[in-house]
C-alpha cells in the first residue's frame, strides 16, 4: 500500500522562495523537488532547513507535516538557518561600519530603554571578530590571557582539555572507595582511560577551527554553538546560543556553559565502574563504554548555565554493556 501523502515546504538553498510539495516517501519528495527546481536527480538530497541534518527514509517518516526542507544538488551544502545569516550579513558586509557608525549616532540620542538596548546589541554584534584567529588580528579577545595563547582555538582547546583532566581526577579520586580486593584493577581501567583521552588530546579538537570534521561534531559554522537543552528536553527552551570567538566578552560568557553528564558521572557512572570492577567474577569489564559516558558526546550535553539542572537524573547505564566477552585465542596445532 502506497504510503499517504503528506505536505512539507520545500526551498533551495540558493534563495529564500518556498514550495509547498507533498510526497509519501523521501525518494518522492526527492523526485519532485528536483522537478521543481530543475535539478539533477543523481547526487541531490534532502536536508532540514533548520539545521542542516540529512534525511533518510526512516527520519522522513517521522517529520510532522510541513516541516521546511532544503534541496541540496551535487556539490551544495546546508549548514541550516546559519547558512541564510550569513548571506543576509554578507549583502551588507561592505556597508557595516556604516550602519555601526548610524546606530552609535542614534544612540546618543535614544533614551527608549528597550530601543537602547536593541541599537546597543546591534554595534555589538556588528562589531565582532568572529573570523580572525590569530591574537595580532583580535588582540582585544586575548586580554586577560595568558601570553602563551597565540590564536583562539588554542585557548578554547586548552579549556576543554582542562575540563576532560577535571573529570579523569574525579575518577582517579574515587578509587579510596573501591573495594580494596579491586583496585589494582580499576587502577588499570584508569590507566586505559587516561591513554585513550591522551592520543585523542583530551578532545580538545572540538575547538579547533582548523580541524573542522572532527569540530563539526559540535559546533556549527564558523564556531556557533547552541545549548542542547536541559536532560529531559529535546531542545533548549530560550534557544540559547553563543559565538566564544566573536569577542572578549562572549568568551567569558562561554566559560559558563557545562558539559552535562546525560547519565550522571558522580551519582551513576563512577559508582557503576567501580562495583563492576568489584563483581567482575572473571569477566572482562568493558571499560570503552564508561570511557564513553564520561568524556564524549554520547553522553554530554552542552548546555547553558540556566539549563544546567542540578537535581537527580534518574538515569542509569546499561547493565547489558558494563562486561563484554573476552577475546578469545586459538592456537595453531
Amino acid at each position: 500500500m502506497a504510503e499517504p501523502l503528506r505536505p512539507f515546504r520545500l526551498r533551495g538553498c540558493g534563495g529564500p522562495q518556498k514550495f509547498g510539495v507533498a510526497a509519501g516517501s523521501l525518494r518522492g519528495l526527492l523526485r519532485k523537488g528536483c522537478r521543481l527546481l530543475q535539478l539533477p536527480l543523481p547526487g541531490s538530497r534532502l536536508c532540514l532547513y533548520e539545521d542542516g541534518t540529512e534525511l533518510t527514509e526512516s527520519y522522513f517518516r517521522a517529520l510532522p507535516p510541513q516541516t521546511e526542507l532544503v534541496l541540496l544538488g551535487p556539490g551544495e551544502s546546508w549548514r541550516g538557518c546559519a547558512s541564510d545569516i550569513e548571506r543576509l550579513l554578507a549583502a551588507f558586509c561592505s556597508q557595516r561600519d556604516a550602519v555601526v557608525e548610524a546606530a552609535r549616532r542614534l544612540l546618543t540620542d535614544e533614551r527608549a530603554p528597550h530601543r537602547q538596548k536593541l541599537l546597543a546589541d546591534l554595534i555589538h554584534n556588528l562589531s565582532e571578530n568572529i573570523l580572525a584567529e590569530d591574537k595580532e588580528d583580535d588582540k582585544k579577545w586575548f586580554e586577560g590571557l595568558e601570553s602563551r595563547f597565540k590564536n583562539k582555538s588554542s585557548y578554547l582547546r586548552h579549556s576543554c582539555e582542562s575540563r576532560m583532566r577535571g573529570y579523569m581526577r574525579e575518577v582517579s579520586g574515587f578509587i579510596s572507595n573501591v573495594h580494596p580486593a579491586a583496585r589494582d584493577a580499576y587502577r588499570g581501567i584508569i590507566d586505559l582511560m587516561a591513554d585513550k583521552l591522551k592520543s585523542v588530546k583530551y578532545n580538545g579538537c572540538y575547538f579547533d577551527r582548523r580541524e573542522e570534521e572532527e569540530a563539526a561534531r559540535l559546533c556549527t559554522a564558523e564556531g556557533w554553538f547552541s545549548c542542547q537543552g536541559p536532560f529531559d528536553r529535546d531542545d533548549c527552551p530560550c534557544k540559547h546560543s553563543i559565538n566564544p570567538y566573536s569577542n572578549r566578552e562572549s568568551r567569558i560568557l562561554f566559560s559558563t556553559w557545562n558539559l552535562d553528564h546525560i547519565i550522571e558521572k558522580k551519582r551513576a557512572v563512577v559508582p557503576e565502574l567501580a562495583e563492576a570492577v568489584k563483581t567482575r567474577d572473571g569477566r572482562e569489564v568493558n571499560w570503552e563504554y564508561f570511557y564513553q559516558l564520561l568524556f564524549t558526546l554520547d553522553n554530554l550535553k552542552l548546555v547553558h548555565i540556566a539549563c544546567h539542572k542540578k537535581t537527580n537524573h534518574n538515569l542509569s547505564c546499561d547493565k547489558t554493556r558494563i562486561y563484554r566477552k573476552r577475546k578469545q585465542t586459538h592456537e595453531i596445532s
